[in-house]
């Protein structure tokens, strides 16, 4: 039996889809594949750190909100730096909050954890945006790997498909429907909801935050592809950088024009190969009743991959969850240790 040893940082909603994912397949993980995964510390920037080199106690683990019901011999009085150099552990799960400016912390939480020679799996889209380059060389020099399957579409394998699959048959042009929130507050307005009626009761069932802004101006899909375009393309791109427009200048008349002429508003994040370099993109476009991103209802995400030789690739899947996104963690984890 291998025996890979976990390091998390973040205890949020994704941690504990991920603990609940590793309870879950643990006997396949041992009967399958020959592992076994132990979560040896997690830190959290308001609970503080906790550890045991010979696995800390999962199945508690995923029944708390946080770490006040753990053992007080668990607990180190470690940062996250250093849990990160003082913890055993072959594999550094970063899971903290997404900063699109500056990747921060967690752009410092992979460096450390690569230059300490510990694989990262992140699902976190900042450090991928914003430094993939400065990291995927870290990983290189340091002999160890970096995975971040779960910034694009969750647990929905886009990356992999493009960088595995189909990179040989040559890429031209991605388009995509990469948020959730904005699909369906486009699906409620064609339904016959107002905007701000169908943001409302995205807010209620959780697809949008407080502030919103991030998904329905775009600023979440610009970081995706930003992602898509240095993994599939090579490009760096800045997401500031990306020509971005949101959907909450769209009206109820428009989405009725839509229909009207069999055809759907959907938020589109794009890159197109053209002579003049990598073009990218983040608009409303309607979309004719016969593209099958139409046909994407709800908080649905798809992508799309035209290539020279397989002519368009069409990928539907969740985008976003915690349960999505704890599979996309254990399929890079797989990956990885594999």
């Amino acid at each position: 039996m291998k025996i890979i040893k976990l390091g998390m940082i973040g205890f949020g909603n994704v941690a504990h889809g991920f603990i609940q994912a590793l309870i879950e397949k643990k006997t396949f993980f041992r009967k399958e594949m020959g592992l076994e995964f132990l979560v040896t510390s997690i830190t959290d920037i308001r609970y503080g750190t906790i550890y045991d080199p010979d696995g800390l106690p999962v199945e508690k683990l995923a029944s708390v909100r946080d770490f006040s019901e753990m053992d007080q011999s668990l607990f180190r009085e470690w940062n996250t730096i250093q849990m990160i150099r003082n913890a055993e552990s072959d594999v550094i799960i970063e899971l903290s909050y997404t900063d699109l400016k500056t990747g921060e912390p967690a752009v410092l939480h992979c460096q450390e954890a690569l230059l300490s020679g510990k694989h990262v799996i992140t699902s976190n889209k900042g450090p991928i945006a914003l430094h993939y380059s400065m990291l995927k060389g870290l990983a290189r020099d340091n002999g160890v790997k970096i995975g971040c399957e779960g910034t694009v579409m969750s647990g929905t394998p886009a990356l992999r498909l493009a960088t595995d699959s189909l990179l040989p048959t040559g890429i031209t042009e991605i388009k995509g429907i990469l948020n959730g929130t904005t699909n369906f507050i486009l699906t409620e307005m064609e339904n016959g909801s107002t905007y701000d009626d169908a943001l409302k009761e995205a807010q209620r069932l959780g697809y949008a935050e407080a502030d919103p802004s991030g998904d329905v101006e775009g600023f979440d899909t610009a970081g995706k592809i930003a992602i898509l375009a240095h993994l599939v393309f090579g490009t760096f791109i800045k997401p500031e950088d990306i020509n971005r427009e949101g959907i909450s200048d769209i009206t109820l008349e428009d989405i009725r024009d839509a229909q009207k002429a069999n055809m759907h508003w959907k938020l589109i994040g794009s890159l197109k190969k053209t002579e003049k370099g990598l073009e990218a993109s983040v608009k409303p476009v309607m979309l004719p009743e016969d593209n099958p991103l139409s046909a994407i209802r709800g908080a649905g995400n798809a992508i799309q991959y035209r290539t020279d030789l397989l002519g368009e690739i069409t990928l539907i899947g969740p985008g976003a969850g915690r349960k999505e996104t704890a599979a996309a963690l254990i399929e890079d984890l797989l990956h990885i240790v594999l």
